[in-house]
């Protein structure tokens, strides 16, 4: 194993960490049956999936109705494939009901192959939103690349009767580019899901403690000796305007042990700062210790760190062990309520996941059932489901 920081200020997500995880009830998300989540929009794959947010982090409400950005794309033979045709949807809810509002974004405005996933910030003042999102590929591309960029663009959203609409959407502009010294450079053209560098997923975060607003994102750790290099990245806006950003050294390196650590986000509660993110077992490294699919986390008191491993290893809420892949990407609310997708459900780990006809078979792609967690300093445990 090879472990480096850079930097004083990265912190180490290390393989004693994640060999020191093991099932635990209070970590581990319900058993989702297929019967229990009907799809919400049939035909269409959902997955990765981020409500528009107040600048505090607080989930913007309308009427009652939340606005969500979720990725999207038609049903194809072979579930993976949705990454080559991704969209960014705009869809409301409401106690558990949907509605689809329609593509995000107009046709022709992504300056990319495909829209991958990201954040959004409302400014109630103006009805202004701000959408931070991932673009994917170049345009032009005889085949589908996995470049990636860190865009952002702006429109004026109307809610009427819980419907949603984004008008007038600014020419996306790159928020920063990776320095290719902390952070790779991705302008890969080949690769599979889980397997590719990362340079996406911006979530913007604004620190109570001096009003700074941040962007996080998936990285890979440009100095790292290994194949398995993931990090989280971190920005710092310049003004208030948003418009310009400052990029730092990594918040969290996880080199030697895992590829990516997917949809960083952070929230703040009790004077404490808690960093989340979305992993997969199939991402750890092969010649250490691996952790299930689930969604981990880090706790620290500044939100330069040090963080710290939340339960010691990292793990806060894991599939169980008879349907491991049947959630994933998730999303902590500033209630704490935990948003993810259906992935392959009730399919035990030995299932034919490298036969596209079966993943079709299994594919949930719709919102999985929300669960809601409970923070206590650097402990973090799921809570009863709530009414």
């Amino acid at each position: 194993m090879n472990c480096q920081t850079p930097d004083a200020r990265t912190s180490l997500w290390l393989p004693e960490h994640v060999a020191a995880i093991t099932p635990r009830a209070e970590n581990t998300i319900a058993l989702v049956r297929r019967a229990s989540i009907p799809p919400v929009l049939p035909g269409i794959d959902l997955w990765d999936m981020w409500p528009l947010q107040n600048a505090d982090g607080v989930t913007a409400l309308f009427g009652g109705w939340a606005v969500w950005f979720v990725l999207s794309a038609p049903a194809l033979a072979d579930p993976d494939a949705r990454h080559n045709i991704a969209r960014i949807r705009l869809m409301t809810e409401c106690d558990g009901a949907w509605r689809d509002c329609g593509d995000a974004l107009p046709d022709g405005l992504n300056p990319g192959g495909r829209e991958w996933a990201g954040s959004a910030l409302y400014d109630p003042a103006g009805g202004v939103v701000t959408l931070f999102y991932t673009v994917a590929g170049l345009p032009g591309d005889a085949s589908p690349s996995f470049a990636q960029r860190v865009f952002q663009t702006r429109g004026r959203l109307s809610v009427t009767d819980g419907m949603a609409s984004i008008a007038g959407w600014t020419v996306p502009v790159e928020s920063f580019a990776s320095d290719n010294r902390d952070y790779v450079l991705v302008t890969q053209n080949e690769g599979v899901p889980g397997f590719i560098k990362g340079f996406r997923d911006p979530a913007h975060f604004r620190d109570p403690a001096d009003g700074a607003t941040y962007l996080l994102f998936t990285g890979s750790h440009k100095p790292s000796p290994s194949a398995f290099n993931g990090c989280i990245g971190i920005a710092r806006a310049d003004d208030a305007s948003l418009d310009r950003w400052t990029l730092m050294p990594p918040l969290v390196t996880a080199d030697g042990l895992n590829n990516e650590q997917e949809r960083p986000h952070v929230i703040q509660r009790d004077g404490r700062y808690y960093l989340f993110w979305s992993t997969q077992r199939k991402v750890f490294a092969p010649d250490g210790p691996s952790g299930p699919t689930g969604l981990y986390g880090m706790a620290a008191l500044a939100i330069t760190g040090p963080w710290v491993p939340l339960n010691g290893t990292g793990l806060v809420a894991s599939n169980p062990e008879e349907a491991p892949y049947q959630t994933y990407s998730w999303w902590v609310s500033d209630d704490l309520s935990v948003a993810g997708f259906a992935d392959l459900v009730e399919v035990p780990l030995n299932g034919q996941i490298d036969d596209a006809a079966w993943r079709r078979a299994h594919f949930g792609a719709t919102p999985s059932p929300r669960f809601h967690l409970v923070l206590d300093g650097t402990r973090a445990i799921i809570g009863p489901a709530k009414e």
